[in-house]
């Protein structure tokens, strides 16, 4: 009897770390965001790509999106974008710059600072800075 309530207790336990285990698989595959990530260049034309991530900044979720490429440089404040898909915009020579929104909103973070949320848009957009008159 002894051995039979001692076999009862451990199948009883494998069941319930099975179970553990099974449930905490589920909930580490289950995270994630489901994102977009738009491209707006020069001639005006949008790109987009949506999928998911597990990454938790816009910087390393970029890797996770075949046709979005970025380069850039890394600076004390954070990563400058200089280049997506092959399109430069450079700010010294004709005052082009990749500005960043999140939701349609003009983003406050650089890129490698900037944390994913499920079910946002980030959108890359060219842009040339025109002075005032």
């Amino acid at each position: 009897m002894k051995n039979s309530l001692s076999k009862v207790i451990r199948r009883a336990a494998a069941l319930a770390g099975a179970l553990v285990l099974a449930f905490g698989l589920t909930a580490c595959g289950a995270k994630g965001a489901n994102i977009t990530i738009a491209v707006t260049g020069p001639d005006g034309a949008t790109e987009s790509f949506s999928g998911k991530t597990q990454a938790t900044t816009l910087y390393d979720a970029i890797s996770d999106f075949d046709g979005v490429t970025i380069d850039g440089t890394s600076e004390d404040w954070g990563y400058y974008v200089t280049t997506i898909n092959g399109v430069e915009a450079n700010y010294d020579t004709d005052g082009a710059y990749w500005s960043v929104y999140v939701n349609g909103e003009y983003g406050t973070s650089t890129i490698d600072a900037q944390p994913i949320a499920d079910g946002d848009t980030y959108s890359f957009v060219y842009e040339v800075y025109q002075a005032a008159e």
